[in-house]
């Protein structure tokens, strides 16, 4: 006991022995907080108050679930393969294929990841005639998504408008449609599992009773159905509730585009009647003036649980300031101070770049591969969304389940065999017309389009029959030949990478079934019913099938399924990987969990960071805020910020004043490199930015212009100039885009917003 508790400071040693009650761990930032969580399990298992059955934790990322039961082996001795630990989509996909008669789910169910469920849904706005423009796939994706997060189907929806009402008819076609398929989506797994346990009583109080300690980590990035999925699931309302273990930090919710809602921890507090709130703020990972900066900027949000982070590092360097004449000077800023971390002995893995926007990572990109600088840019397709990789998965789906669709169309001719988009439409016809899948309309087709078609699925049945004995690593390997997707590749100058993509994958189906407790002779196609061991399936007493509290995925899953399963979760993780020995780039939302000894964040500038979206938004601000807190608390031991006078994006130069939360930052933190900018916010004080020149045509015409008091087109104007408007008061120009008459300026209006007025006809008034 001693070993596993020493080394606990006393926060966390009072977080991890609590009682068996409902808590809420405020885990600041760098705090420790999966050793907390880790801890706690080991230490609930060790002293006897629960079974490692009785254990589920939620994570939100794969990585972070292997990492705890990584550690969780390291702590006891004990077999960590059973135990229900992983992401929400990952939990749920295990319970529908333990319950897939329950959830009315083919136990061969497959999972569309992104990029498969927007296919799928473009497939159905072909078939249904709608005009793509009008109802834009990703809206209806988004739309149909955001629905399932707030865990109401089509027919829950109360439709407002003829176009709202279109989208409810779409979303009841779609799910048709997957039914039929036997696919599910992400936020699918999800409410089909919350919908399962909400009817059925047995299976639902099994689960409650099972499940006595019940941990979540990232509690803060939770959406309204994952919370009522948690309330379910503990047994919220009853008297033998499960005791409900939420670690998560207010400050760093910044996925409120996703659906999470921050208002979850303290309604959680209010709701299970939290008795034990427990604030982690010793920090392990950044220095002083670091912490300093985060905490002053954060103190500004309104409506958090509030904590405030220390560190016995020391005060560490001051956080440097650099304000650029342009974003081409902000590169080659960051390139000489790079090549000066590198001097020092700094590892370039330890170097990251964050940005807020994905389009300010070119002109940094430039300059680094013109230094000869090598970088890696995080944002790239992940292994299993690779197009070589995806159309392998499409043909290991088929072997799975013949009646996915979008693996029927991603691969039906590709390589090329004389399929054309006229047989497929008339196949489409078909399969609408006898209500079955793609697969199942082959053999009414006749013509030579009959005839193409019906090899290819000769193909897939001989290839299903043939691997019908084999182990998941051969069978992956027999398919990448059968396919002809080696042979195609091996075709193409450039298809040597393709190639090493594919073969790759019998490398991941080898460490799959490793990890995972199949046996590496298991074939691949075998079920769990000859899987499992004698007395793993049992039937209770209220007539449905339960696995023993300790069967790992193996007896739920054959290894094709799981396998992937597992290709479909890990596509749609968010988490970020570290490339090798090179400067990491990313933006602040993908830096989300990671650390880095020296930081950069780019472009803060008004519009950019905070985003100029944020002032049209309930409680934008306030996420933004969060979100540049998140990027400071990225960096250990030195952090660089800058900003630039002038921007190009998309095309137009834009003009940029300072952002807003350089005010809110402690100045005794801060280092400036250049002239600092004096704070300009709604005309408070004169900056560099009146000291300008005058942007426009001829300057002695801008004086005499500006000297009327009338902006307009053609004239001149400055940033930072404060202007009165008759709707919306006074503001301050931020941007300027264009001349003449196609000038345009960005304002700041206050309680207004941000407003972009066409200067040809808006009469402003210079104050």
């Amino acid at each position: 006991m001693h070993n596993l508790l020493h080394n606990l400071n006393d926060e966390q040693l009072a977080a991890v022995t609590l009682p068996a009650q409902s808590a809420l761990i405020l885990a600041g930032a760098g705090s420790g907080k999966t050793r907390v969580l880790t801890t706690r399990i080991a230490w609930l298992i060790q002293t006897g108050q629960v079974s490692p059955s009785g254990i589920l934790a939620v994570t939100f990322t794969n990585k972070a679930a292997k990492e705890m039961l990584t550690r969780l082996s390291a702590m006891l001795p004990i077999n960590t393969r059973g135990m229900w630990i992983g992401t929400f989509h990952g939990l749920c996909n295990r319970l529908l294929r333990t319950h897939h008669r329950d959830a009315a789910l083919p136990q061969t169910f497959q999972i569309l990841d992104s990029q498969d469920q927007l296919s799928a849904i473009k497939r159905l706005l072909k078939a249904q005639n709608v005009d793509d423009e009008k109802f834009p796939p990703k809206d209806i994706m988004y739309f149909i998504n955001n629905a399932k997060d707030s865990g109401l189907r089509a027919d829950k929806i109360d439709p407002y408008n003829a176009d709202e009402r279109k989208k409810v008819e779409l979303y009841q076609l779609y799910d048709d449609q997957c039914q039929r398929e036997g696919v599910v989506d992400f936020a699918e797994l999800l409410l089909r599992t919350y919908e399962l346990l909400s009817r059925n009583q047995p299976l639902r109080e099994h689960y409650q009773q099972r499940f006595q300690h019940i941990l979540v980590d990232e509690f803060q990035d939770t959406n309204d159905l994952q919370y009522k999925w948690l309330k379910l699931l503990s047994g919220h309302g009853t008297q033998n509730h499960s005791a409900l273990f939420a670690v998560g930090d207010d400050d760093q919710s910044i996925y409120a585009f996703r659906g999470a809602n921050v208002g979850n921890m303290s309604a959680f507090e209010r709701e299970f009647h939290v008795k034990n709130l427990i604030k982690l703020e010793q920090n392990y990972r950044s220095h002083g003036h670091i912490l300093d900066a985060a905490n002053v900027l954060i103190a500004n949000n309104s409506k958090r649980l509030g904590k405030n982070l220390r560190t016995d590092a020391g005060h560490g360097e001051q956080v440097r300031v650099y304000e650029a004449n342009s974003d081409l000077s902000e590169a080659s800023w960051i390139i000489e101070e790079t090549k000066n971390l590198i001097h020092d002995g700094a590892s370039r893995s330890e170097i990251a770049v964050l940005y807020r926007s994905n389009a300010q990572s070119r002109v940094i990109e430039h300059a680094l591969f013109s230094a000869g600088i090598p970088y890696h840019v995080y944002g790239g397709l992940r292994y299993f969304q690779r197009a070589e990789v995806k159309h392998a998965i499409a043909y290991l789906q088929l072997m799975d389940n013949p009646h996915n669709d979008s693996a029927f169309l991603r691969v039906v001719n590709f390589p090329t065999r004389g399929i054309g988009a006229r047989t497929l439409e008339t196949l489409q016809a078909a399969a609408e017309q006898y209500r079955v899948s793609l697969y199942a309309a082959v053999p009414y087709m006749t013509g030579k389009g009959g005839t193409s078609l019906s090899g290819f699925v000769k193909l897939i049945e001989g290839v299903r029959f043939e691997t019908q004995q084999m182990a998941l690593p051969e069978l992956v390997r027999v398919v990448l030949e059968q396919s002809t997707l080696l042979s195609h590749y091996a075709t193409e100058k450039e298809g040597a990478d393709r190639i090493e993509n594919l073969e790759q994958m019998v490398s991941a189906a080898t460490q799959f079934v490793s990890e995972e407790g199949y046996g590496h002779g298991a074939p691949a196609h075998l079920g769990p019913q000859a899987q499992a061991s004698a007395g793993a399936a049992v039937v209770n007493e209220d007539g449905f099938e339960i696995l023993d509290a300790d069967a790992p995925l193996a007896t739920v899953m054959s290894p094709l399924s799981a396998f992937l399963s597992h290709a479909s979760l890990e596509a749609g993780d968010n988490q970020a990987t570290i490339g090798q020995e090179a400067v990491q780039m990313m933006t602040v939302h993908s830096a989300k969990g990671l650390e880095f000894n020296n930081v950069f964040i780019t472009g803060l500038e008004e519009g950019l960071f905070p985003h100029e979206s944020s002032s049209r938004e309930h409680d934008g601000v306030e996420e933004e805020r969060r979100l540049m807190y998140v990027a400071i608390t990225r960096a250990r031991q030195r952090l660089y910020l800058s900003f630039a006078q002038t921007r190009m994006l998309h095309g137009q130069t834009r003009y940029n004043m300072k952002s807003r939360f350089f005010d809110e930052l402690p100045e005794d933190a801060l280092k400036w490199l250049t002239p600092k900018v004096q704070p300009n916010w709604f005309g408070a004080k004169k900056s560099a930015w009146d000291e300008a020149p005058l942007v426009g045509s001829d300057n002695a015409l801008a004086q005499k212009m500006i000297a009327s008091k009338a902006i307009g087109a053609g004239a001149g104007w400055r940033l930072g100039q404060s202007v009165a408007h008759a709707k919306f008061g006074e503001g301050v120009i931020v941007n300027i885009e264009g001349s003449g008459n196609n000038a345009r300026a960005q304002i700041n209006f206050g309680s207004a917003g941000m407003k972009v007025l066409d200067l040809s006809i808006a009469k402003l008034e210079r104050l």
